[in-house]
C-alpha cells in the first residue's frame, strides 16, 4: 500500500464518470472538506486487512501530532504499477474506513472506480506532505526498540568531583543547558511541532532542502551544502585514519534472514527499510556494523593485532524514523555516518581504547566548530558495570570537565553495557546526539569474531562502536543552530571559515575593474582559498549586503584606489570591522586560520553573474 498523505486547508472533488465496470454506485456531485488529512491511497498486490490497520494506526499517531481528527480516504491508483485486483482493492479500502471509524477518527471515503477531478490546498508546515509505504506484512520492529520504549531508567548527574546526585536534587543554577538536556532525555519525546531555526537557515544559505520526490528524511543538497558536507567528511576521515583505523567499504543492504544479522537486528533499537529482491528480503543498513563484522569474522586475528580499528564513512545509512520526529538536518531517514569499530581483547583494553576515542571525538567536533561549551555529555550503563568501573566512568567526566547526565539500567537491554554521547541542545530545547561510543559484549560471539591469545587459545573479544562526529548532517544542523543562537544574542552569525563556501568575495566598483578582480582571484585561488567575484549589474551597496546575507567571511571592494595602492579595505565578518590590508597579509591570515583543515575548490562559477539566481 502506498499513501500520499496531505494535511490540507481544503480538498474539493467531483465525480466525472465510471472508469471500471464494478465501480461503486455514487451520486455525481461536488464534495468539499476543510482542515482534513487527505490519504491518496493506492492498494497493491498482497495488501490485506492487516496492512489497512497498520496504515490507519500510523495515520492516527500523526493526527495526534497536528491536533486534527479528520481523514479522507481517496482511491488513487497512480502511485504503483503493482496494483491489486479491483475487488481486493475495494475490500481493503473499506477495511481502512471501518477500522479508522472504530478507533475514533472522523472518516470519509471517496467512491472507488470513478474518474474524478479535484482541487486541493496543502498547509505549509514541514509535516504536511508525506509519502508512506506499507508492506503486506507487519513492519519488523526489533525487540530492542520495544525494550527501549518500556525501559526503566534511573537518572543522575555525575560531577567531575565524583558526586552522583539524583537529577531532581541537582542544582542546575550554573548549568542551564544541562538542565534542558536532562528534561528532554527524561521525557523521551522526540516529536517536533515547530520548524527549527536551522531549517530556515539551510534554505536561506542554499545548503539543503526537502526532496518531495523521495521518502521524508531524504534531502537534496545544493552545491554549497555538498561542499560543506564533503569537507566535514574529509575532516572526520583524516582524524580517524590518524588515530590508526583501516578504512573499508561495505554493502548498503543485507539479507534480513541471515542468522547473525537477524539476531543483531533485535538487539539494535532502530526501524529498518525493507527491500524485496527475487526470493530474498533485504534491509538497508542503519550503520556500518554489519559489513565490518562480517569482514572481521574472516580475519585471522592474534592478540598482537588488537585493538584492531576498522572504519567506514557510510553514504548512506538508513533508519525509518517516525514521521513526526523527522525534521530538517536533525533527524533523517538517510544520513552519512562515520563508523569506527575497535576489536579489543578484554574489558581493560576496551576501556583504555575508549578513552583515546573520547579525546578523538572531542578533537573532531572542536575542529568542526563545536567545543565543550556547545555540548552536554550523557553516559548510560548497567548498574553492575557502574559498581565495578566507577573510576573509569568518573575519568570520562573529568576529561569532559563539567557535570554529565547519567542513565542507569538495572539490567542489560541492548548489546552494550555502556555508551556515552556528546549531545547538542538546540533552540527548541531538543537534544541530538553527535559523537558516541559503546562497549559491545555480544557481537563478537554473535558474528564469530575470534582472536588467538598468548597461549594459543581462541577467544571472543569486546567491540567498541564509535562515531567520532555523529551523522555529518547533524553536525551541520548543530552549526546552524549555534549560529542562530549567536544572532539572538546580538552577535554575528557565521560558519567556520574552512567550511564557508565562499571564503573571500571581491566586489569591483564597476565593470572596468572586473578583469583586475579576476586576476587577483586567480592568484588567491592558487593558495587554496575559495574566492569569487561579484560582477553583477547591481550597486556596490547591494552586492556587499548580499555577501553579508550569504555569511561571506571576507569582502574586498576593488576600485581605482585599490588598483593604484595595492591596499584593500577588507570587511571581516568575524569581528564586524573593516581593515586595510595588502594582498599577502590577507592571504596569510586566511591560510593561518584554515591551515590544518581539508580544502575543496569553489563549487560554483567564480563569476556571480554566471550563477543561478537561486536554487529554489
Amino acid at each position: 500500500m502506498r499513501i500520499l498523505q496531505l494535511h490540507s486547508d481544503f480538498i474539493e472533488y467531483e465525480l466525472l464518470k465510471k472508469e471500471i465496470k464494478n465501480a461503486e454506485e455514487a451520486e455525481k456531485k461536488k464534495e468539499r472538506f476543510e482542515n482534513i488529512v487527505v490519504l491518496f491511497t493506492c492498494i497493491e498486490k498482497g495488501d490485506d486487512e492487516q496492512t489497512a490497520r497498520m496504515a490507519i494506526d500510523e495515520v492516527k499517531e500523526f493526527l495526534g501530532k497536528i491536533n486534527v481528527n479528520r481523514i479522507l480516504i481517496y482511491p488513487y491508483a497512480h502511485l504503483s504499477n503493482e496494483l491489486a485486483r479491483h475487488s481486493d482493492a475495494l475490500e481493503v479500502l473499506k477495511k481502512m474506513e471501518e477500522y479508522a471509524k472504530k478507533v475514533g477518527i472522523e472518516t470519509f471515503r471517496a467512491p472507488f472506480g470513478w474518474n474524478k477531478k479535484f482541487s486541493i490546498s496543502i498547509k505549509s508546515h514541514p509535516l504536511a506532505e508525506q509519502f508512506k509505504v506499507f508492506y503486506g506484512k507487519k513492519e519488523e520492529i526489533s525487540k530492542a526498540l520495544k525494550a527501549e520504549e518500556k525501559i526503566k531508567s534511573y537518572w543522575f548527574i555525575l560531577t567531575p568531583n565524583g558526586d552522583l546526585i539524583e537529577v531532581e536534587k541537582f542544582d542546575f543554577s550554573n548549568y542551564k543547558n544541562l538542565e534542558k538536556f536532562a528534561k528532554y532525555e527524561i521525557a523521551k519525546s522526540r516529536i517536533v511541532q515547530q520548524i527549527p531555526p536551522h531549517v530556515t537557515l539551510m534554505k536561506k544559505l542554499e545548503i539543503a532542502d526537502y526532496e518531495p520526490g523521495s521518502d521524508p528524511g531524504n534531502l537534496r543538497w545544493y552545491p554549497k551544502g555538498k561542499l560543506i558536507k564533503s569537507l566535514i567528511e574529509e575532516w572526520v576521515t583524516q582524524n580517524v585514519l590518524n588515530y590508526g583505523a583501516m578504512e573499508v567499504e561495505t554493502p548498503v543492504m543485507y539479507d534480513f534472514n541471515h542468522p547473525a544479522l537477524s539476531d543483531y537486528l533485535n538487539r539494535f533499537p532502530a526501524r529498518q527499510y525493507l527491500v524485496k529482491s527475487e526470493d530474498k528480503e533485504l534491509f538497508l543498513r542503519f550503520s556500518a556494523c554489519f559489513g565490518q563484522f562480517l569482514m572481521a569474522k574472516d580475519f585471522q586475528l592474534s592478540h598482537k593485532n588488537l585493538p584492531l580499528r576498522i572504519y567506514e564513512l557510510t553514504r548512506y545509512s538508513f533508519r525509518r524514523e517516525k514521521s513526526g520526529e523527522i525534521v530538517g538536518l536533525r533527524r533523517l531517514r538517510a544520513f552519512t555516518m562515520p563508523d569506527v569499530h575497535a576489536i579489543c581483547k578484554d574489558l581493560e583494553q576496551a576501556k583504555e581504547e575508549m578513552l583515546k576515542r573520547f579525546d578523538l571525538s572531542l578533537s573532531v567536533l572542536s575542529g568542526i566548530g563545536l567545543d565543550k561549551d556547545d555540548l552536554e555529555l550523557a553516559i548510560r550503563f548497567t548498574r553492575d558495570f557502574y559498581e565495578n568501573n566507577r573510576d573509569f566512568i568518573l575519568e570520562l567526566v573529568k576529561k569532559f570537565g563539567k557535570p554529565a547526565l547519567i542513565e542507569i539500567w538495572e539490567e542489560k537491554f541492548f548489546y552494550f553495557i555502556l555508551k556515552w554521547e556528546f549531545n547538542f541542545v538546540d533552540n527548541l530545547e531538543k537534544a541530538s546526539a553527535l559523537s558516541t561510543d559503546q562497549i559491545d559484549v555480544e557481537n563478537s560471539k554473535r558474528y564469530g569474531i575470534r582472536f588467538t591469545d598468548e597461549k594459543g587459545k581462541k577467544n571472543y573479544g569486546i567491540i567498541l562502536h564509535c562515531s567520532p562526529s555523529g551523522a555529518i548532517e547533524r553536525c551541520i544542523y548543530a552549526l546552524l543552530e549555534k549560529a542562530y543562537r549567536k544572532e539572538k544574542e546580538g552577535k554575528i552569525p557565521s560558519l567556520p571559515l574552512w567550511l564557508s563556501p565562499t571564503q573571500l568575495r571581491i566586489v569591483p566598483v564597476s565593470d572596468k575593474y572586473v578583469e583586475d578582480c579576476l586576476k587577483i582571484a586567480d592568484e588567491i585561488s592558487k593558495r587554496n582559498i575559495r574566492v569569487d567575484v561579484d560582477d553583477r549589474k547591481e550597486s556596490v551597496e547591494k552586492r556587499i549586503r548580499d555577501a553579508e546575507i550569504e555569511w561571506v567571511p571576507y569582502i574586498l571592494v576593488f576600485g581605482e584606489k585599490e588598483r593604484k595602492s595595492g591596499k584593500f579595505s577588507v570587511r571581516k565578518r568575524e569581528v564586524g570591522k573593516i581593515e586595510e590590508m595588502d594582498l599577502n597579509s590577507l592571504i596569510n591570515e586566511i591560510e593561518e586560520k584554515v591551515k590544518d583543515k581539508p580544502f575543496r575548490p569553489l563549487s560554483l562559477p567564480m563569476l556571480l553573474s554566471k550563477r543561478l539566481a537561486q536554487f529554489f
